[in-house]
């Protein structure tokens, strides 16, 4: 099988930066070419001009982010974010992430990026850190890919080997992670199984009513059709909400 070669574009504020970035992927024989923007705005037009295959992604740009770079754009190549926050990018990028890369970039990190460009399934990045209600995921919604904020997750159930995330705005897509896995990383607070398929936000409950066999029936905002709580989760919600 041939190797892929890559059309790059490094999407970075700080001049110096770029260069380093640009000079560093010069040396890698894979890369075509590489091309620069230095805000949203240029690498939307960059985007649509050279049509890169792989993406360098500072996520700290002022005035439009990184985040509002993805939620604007139909990219189905590789994505590396660049960041100097590292704490915030692990938890960011748990979830269908090829790789992040903390400033200031050295030349053996990149090069671990790049080997990943050639395997074929490219595992998310692990971490032991728990999901803060105000973090960000990167998610696969559909054919875009988003930085979806938790807060604005609605239900999350269970899809056979997969999940599929509802969000407020609407948005929804598969997630290769289980019940289970959710279930221990979501901040309990604000997030509760209902049912062996089914996470709700609490956030987003309207009334929770009486039902059949002693269960319950869960009305979320948003949602025309109830929820059922089975008689399992029914004492842990009810606890949650006093």
């Amino acid at each position: 099988m041939d190797k892929v070669e890559y059309i790059a574009l490094v999407v970075d504020d700080e001049r110096l930066a770029r260069i380093e970035l640009i000079s560093m992927l010069s040396e890698f024989v894979c890369i075509k070419s590489v091309h620069e923007a230095d805000d949203v705005k240029s690498a939307l037009k960059m985007i649509e001009t050279v049509k890169p295959n792989l993406i360098f992604l500072d996520i700290q740009m002022p005035g439009e982010t990184g985040f509002d770079l993805i939620n604007q754009i139909e990219y189905s190549g590789k994505l590396i974010f660049v960041t100097a926050y590292d704490q915030y990018a692990i938890r960011a990028f748990e979830v269908n992430a090829i790789d992040y890369l903390l400033k200031p970039v050295s030349t053996e990190r990149l090069q671990k990026s790049i080997n990943k460009l050639e395997i074929e399934n490219i595992k998310p990045v692990e971490t032991d850190y728990n999901l803060k209600y105000e973090d960000r995921l990167f998610l696969t919604l559909g054919s875009q890919m988003f930085f979806v904020k938790i807060s604005s997750i609605v239900t999350i159930e269970s899809e056979g080997d997969y999940t599929m995330v509802y969000t407020k705005e609407g948005q929804k897509g598969l997630v290769s992670k289980s019940m289970k896995e959710w279930e221990l990383r979501l901040p309990n607070n604000y997030f509760c199984r209902i049912h062996r398929a089914t996470i709700v936000n609490l956030e987003f409950v309207e009334n929770i009513e009486k039902w059949f066999n002693y269960s319950y029936r869960l009305h979320l905002k948003g949602k025309e059709e109830p929820y059922i709580i089975s008689r399992r989760y029914a004492k842990q919600i009810k606890e949650k909400f006093g």
